[in-house]
């Protein structure tokens, strides 16, 4: 989550630093813990340079542990990201996520009675995962095949889809003036989202306002340079597509 951050102002992530804190410091978890971020520092071609690990009984339960960290990262003023070149018109290509990634676990939580919920058993609906296996799918990392599109494309906006869904997330990259415009029907959402809105009895539009919905990241480039930035991100093992465009108004996001 943070190194996509990163990648929001066109920076590239140089650094990460975690934060493990424990009921108990059992090592062997504390080790699998942290070779899974260092798993996800490959991935975004960052460095894992140190870190803190703070054993807390009474504070948390032996078998409990929270996991905090931050990175930093370093981008050329001239290549930061400016919106100020989106016109109307401009398209806005879709990232695909990997599932619900690290936002709206509270709800999830709640729409499944996490603590006496069968989480392994295979479902049907889920291609034959199971639920746990579906809800803890790792996030997936954007960082390399977002920096493969900056070198080739002029990328006027990026939106990492994290808490607050489509609307929060998508006008925070748009200029003032204009508003996304995304044709829902060709949002590509996976199954895991069908199962907690229908189970949860949740509004569409609250799914769009909580989750990614199947879009980790959203990027905007000109009508022009769609044919090629699709070409690139796929190249780079991204299955990208596009969702939508920029239109005169100040609505911020336009599902229809």
């Amino acid at each position: 989550m943070c190194v996509n951050d990163i990648i929001c102002c066109g920076a590239a992530p140089l650094f990460f630093l975690d934060y493990v804190a424990v009921g108990k410091n059992v090592p062997e978890r504390v080790a699998q813990i942290v070779s899974g971020v260092a798993e996800g520092c490959v991935s975004a071609g960052c460095a894992l340079i140190g870190g803190e690990t703070a054993e807390m009984p009474g504070f948390y339960d032996e078998k409990e542990y929270d996991l905090a960290g931050f990175a930093v990262g370093v981008v050329d003023r001239e290549k930061v990201l400016d919106n100020q070149r989106m016109q109307s018109g401009d398209v806005i290509i879709a990232l695909p996520s990997s599932g619900v990634h690290s936002n709206g676990f509270s709800l999830v939580r709640r729409v499944f009675d996490v603590e006496n919920a069968d989480l392994k058993t295979p479902l049907e609906s889920l291609g034959g995962q199971s639920l746990g296996q579906a809800l803890l799918t790792p996030t997936k990392i954007y960082v390399k095949p977002m920096l493969a599109l900056f070198e080739q494309v002029t990328v006027k906006g990026v939106s990492h889809i994290t808490g607050g869904g489509f609307y929060e997330n998508i006008p925070r990259s748009l200029k003032k003036g204009l508003s996304a415009k995304i044709e829902k029907s060709a949002v590509r959402t996976p199954e895991i989202f069908k199962l907690i809105e229908k189970t949860g009895n949740i509004p569409q539009r609250d799914m769009f306002n909580t989750y990614n919905m199947g879009v980790g990241m959203s990027v905007v480039v000109a009508k022009q340079d769609a044919d090629r930035a699709l070409e690139i991100l796929r190249g780079a093992g991204e299955d990208a597509y596009l969702i939508g465009e920029l239109t005169d108004g100040d609505e911020g996001v336009l599902l229809w």
